[in-house]
């Protein structure tokens, strides 16, 4: 399986436009998220880091290693890129193959893991990320975690993830955040997925 690896100090650019994913995800909102947000989390890593044995690793080795502010503004720096990559103007809306079946091995359907997926995203309290990993097997998981949290650091391979922090999907959906996360699976590539999912 593979997974994302980048250089702390990298702003990674959308691999779209900005307006590739309206209706659903505003031009607005990848501005603020992407520009804001995301590349703050590498300013303040970059902060943090200088001068120690951190400003050469990988975001990935980092969060292996690291705790408290290093960890949780290298985290949200990986969190950030493996999500906007995860999705596409056009995206393939239906897995097939390897992951289609572990799907449905596991739970039952498509349908069904985007209905427990939705649910554990509507209910985690706070801020946070709810992810699709596997470990190394291909045996598949559903992870919730608050704030910063990854399934790296559970020694699995991070999947797919659906950010419920407020700057994701607050400008264009206020409150409703259920109706965000519905929403989310209409841009999301399962092309992408299928890819992390190579082993």
């Amino acid at each position: 399986m593979t997974t994302l690896a980048t250089t702390i100090f990298t702003i990674v650019e959308l691999p779209y436009a900005y307006d590739a994913l309206e209706p659903y995800i505003s031009a607005e909102t990848l501005h603020f998220h992407h520009d804001m947000h995301y590349a703050g989390y590498v300013a303040k890593l970059e902060e943090l880091t200088e001068g120690t044995h951190y400003a050469s690793m990988s975001l990935e080795d980092i969060i292996r290693e690291s705790d408290g502010a290093i960890f949780n503004n290298a985290a949200q720096a990986w969190n950030h890129i493996f999500y906007f990559e995860q999705f596409a103007r056009k995206p393939k809306h239906m897995p097939d193959g390897r992951l289609y079946n572990a799907i449905v091995d596991t739970f039952g359907s498509v349908e069904d893991l985007r209905r427990r997926m939705t649910t554990a995203a509507v209910g985690l309290f706070g801020s946070g990320w709810v992810w699709l990993a596997a470990d190394n097997d291909g045996k598949l998981y559903i992870v919730s975690r608050p704030n910063a949290g990854t399934p790296l650091t559970d020694g699995l391979i991070p999947l797919l993830c659906i950010d419920v922090w407020e700057h994701a999907y607050y400008l264009d959906y206020r409150n409703q955040r259920r109706t965000a996360v519905e929403d989310f699976w209409k841009v999301l590539d399962w092309a992408v997925v299928e890819g992390r999912y190579s082993v």
